[in-house]
């Protein structure tokens, strides 16, 4: 095993142990995968059957698109984990990381007609960057795969009607911070509708919140003050956090 792979067995197992830190699993369903570097479109995931907080860089497991391990192991993959993530690492080269979960605010949120409002300053993060996706049954389905592509499109986020939430990112950091603000979006949206009338900001104050959050380079005019290294300070501050609380998803 190279050094990179190794690196990123450690990130994409830190991911798990976060979304399990963070109250985002649905017993051992769902799934996150990480694109090994190459042109064979290899990719980790969970091992079928492992809470989230058992997985660790060693025991996930390496298949190719057509869902096949790649190297020897005694466990299976989550046969809707592969029809989801083969099809979007397939389409996507920027997907490196793909994050699905079953929240109670994110299933929610993707049973309501309205989808995801721009309630709250974390919610602008996303303000037209959302993709949705029409419930088939569970996804088992190899010709959902084009279908869920092409709703996708290249949103870096998707609500899965009827079902949950999914992102996507360069890196797992990306992936999980979006994942994470995604989720306090929705449940910000469900307290806020639960207690009245929303009062929705104007286009053009939610796209500027938009771009401060995903252009961070790029001040609006000059002066203006910009946040680059947010992302990269808050994945070291949730790596630490995790060498505290859980220090084995290096193992």
């Amino acid at each position: 095993m190279t050094a990179t792979e190794q690196t990123l067995r450690e990130e994409l197992a830190a991911c798990y142990r976060l979304i399990a830190h963070f109250r985002m699993t649905d017993l051992i369903f769902t799934h996150i995968s990480l694109r090994i570097p190459g042109p064979d479109h290899h990719f980790l995931i969970n091992p079928y059957g492992l809470m989230f907080d058992e997985i660790s860089a060693s025991n996930l497991v390496k298949i190719d698109l057509d869902g096949n391990p790649v190297e020897p192991t005694p466990y299976p993959v989550n046969p809707a984990g592969f029809v989801i993530h083969s099809a979007i690492h397939g389409a996507r080269e920027d997907a490196q990381c793909v994050l699905h979960t079953h929240t109670r605010a994110g299933c929610a949120v993707a049973a309501l007609e309205c989808g995801l409002l721009p309630v709250n300053q974390i919610s602008m993060e996303f303000y037209g960057r959302v993709a949705y996706h029409a419930y088939e049954g569970v996804a088992l389905d190899l010709d959902e795969q084009q279908r869920l592509v092409a709703d996708l499109g290249q949103q870096p986020v998707m609500i899965l009607r009827n079902h949950g939430l999914l992102t996507v990112g360069r890196s797992v950091a990306e992936a999980f911070l979006r994942m994470y603000y995604l989720e306090k979006a929705c449940e910000i949206q469900l307290a806020a509708q639960s207690a009245g009338q929303l009062v929705l900001p104007p286009h053009a104050v939610c796209a500027h919140t938009e771009r401060q959050f995903n252009a961070p380079t790029q001040p609006a005019k000059a002066g203006d003050r910009t946040d680059p290294d947010a992302m990269a300070l808050a994945w070291g501050a949730l790596l630490r956090l995790l060498d505290k609380v859980a220090p084995g998803y290096r193992d």
